[in-house]
């Protein structure tokens, strides 16, 4: 009971750091968007809100994990909670490939880039991805052998899904979701190698300042950079749980699920509070509008507290004053 509630806490302040964090990067996404109309940045935004929604999921967790009653949550009940979980999880992770794959169509093809990404196809885009999410995350509740046979509580997600249904995940989504992202980093870094050669060779030339760098080959870098970081959390949060998961299906013997269900799925989870987290410091325009939000912000709260004060301070005259006039008329009268 003592771990349940230790677990619950936890859930209930990750829920909450998940949510808090990713509806600022959203604010801040969306007043980006207004001023720069960026395709790029709707795909930041729905990581966002796919990161947000897998918080408000969680939250519903916390309930159960919290209550002292014996009662427990009742197994459909559960397993929507679940595949609501699973569904926002899988549009994070799709999201998170969505921009890579931006990202390096953006180096590869930089000339065409705006013809091919554009708003009607980046929108076809992230429909197709809710879409997607959606019909991985309720598969289990409409075949049998991704659900368990018994369910005694409390809600978690070995209670109502079977390993087999990660295991199917794993080797439909997410290794091959890796080996895209590979294909991906080393092809951009190539890309970026091929530029910064061709720079050197200029240089040597004569044709180019030594201090001079071309604005394409600072945005390679940072697409490259921006993928690496990408990859790294996705595989470090996520690569646990599923291979632990995989090694549940292929030995029955081995009971981890208490690891897997109280460590490494929260691992997995966490992804969604390193997301907004990452996107925040290295793109540019989120940064600067977040910093632009905080100044607001402060020379909000500096008025309002100006504004008491000169409230205060406006009540007080008056009694100043009169018992100022009182103090005069009386030296006035004596005299």
């Amino acid at each position: 009971m003592e771990s349940s509630f230790s677990f619950g806490v936890i859930l209930a302040i990750l829920a909450f750091l998940i949510i808090a964090t990713n509806a600022l990067v959203a604010v801040a996404v969306l007043l980006s968007i207004h001023k720069n109309d960026g395709v790029g940045l709707c795909f930041t935004l729905n990581l966002a809100v796919a990161d947000t929604l897998i918080g408000v999921a969680i939250s519903g967790l916390v309930a159960d994990q919290l209550s002292s009653s014996a009662q427990t949550t009742q197994k459909t009940l559960c397993s929507l909670r679940m595949a609501f979980v699973t569904s926002s999880a899988a549009a994070s992770v799709l999201t998170v490939m969505l921009i890579a794959f931006d990202r390096y169509l953006a180096i590869k093809q930089p000339l065409r880039y705006f013809q091919i990404m554009s708003g009607l196809v980046a929108g076809a885009c992230i429909a197709g991805l809710w879409l997607l999410s959606y019909l991985v995350g309720f598969l289990p509740l409409g075949v049998s052998i991704f659900q368990q046979t018994t369910y005694q509580g409390p809600c978690t997600f070995f209670a109502v899904f079977h390993p087999r249904f990660v295991l199917t995940l794993s080797c439909a989504g997410f290794f091959p979701a890796m080996l895209l992202f590979v294909f991906f980093y080393c092809d951009m870094l190539k890309i970026a190698s091929m530029h910064r050669l061709q720079i050197q060779k200029m240089e040597l030339a004569g044709t180019l300042a030594g201090a001079y760098r071309p604005p394409r080959y600072a945005s390679d870098f940072k697409a490259v950079r921006t993928v690496s970081v990408l990859i790294g959390s996705f595989t470090l949060s996520w690569s646990p749980f599923l291979v632990t998961s995989i090694v549940q299906v292929a030995c029955q013997e081995c009971y981890l699920y208490k690891v897997l269900e109280q460590y490494l799925w929260l691992l997995g989870v966490g992804n969604s509070l390193l997301n907004p987290l990452i996107y925040a410091y290295w793109q540019k325009e989120v940064r600067l509008q977040l910093y632009h939000m905080a100044l607001g912000a402060k020379k909000g709260l500096t008025s309002l507290l100006r504004l008491l004060t000169t409230r205060n301070g406006g009540s007080e005259r008056p009694r100043e004053n009169s018992c100022h006039i009182i103090t005069v008329s009386n030296s006035e009268l004596d005299g």
